[in-house]
């Protein structure tokens, strides 16, 4: 089993080590964006809307304000370590 080990590449074992830690990362982070991109999206119509002098109820307003706060922090949270300045 040892010897199978060494025979790995390093880099690989590195990613393989990675994943391991931290599964399904990569499909986290689509789905983060995903729904930050909708959130903001959905923000930016009811904005429009009360731009163009339509009434827009208040707590759908802040529903899509803490839907861009809450998907934009969990992206921002998820991103790698080394991306964090120390």
């Amino acid at each position: 089993m040892k010897s199978l080990m060494s025979k790995i590449n390093p880099e690989l074992k590195k990613k393989l080590l990675k994943e391991s830690q931290a599964p399904f990362k990569g499909l986290r982070r689509v789905f983060w964006i995903a729904f930050a991109g909708s959130a903001f999206l959905g923000l930016f119509i009811m904005l429009s809307k009360i731009v163009g002098g339509n009434e827009v109820q208040q707590n759908n307003l802040l529903i899509q304000l803490g839907a861009c706060v809450l998907f934009s922090s969990l992206l921002f949270f998820d991103r790698d370590k080394k991306d964090q300045v120390s």
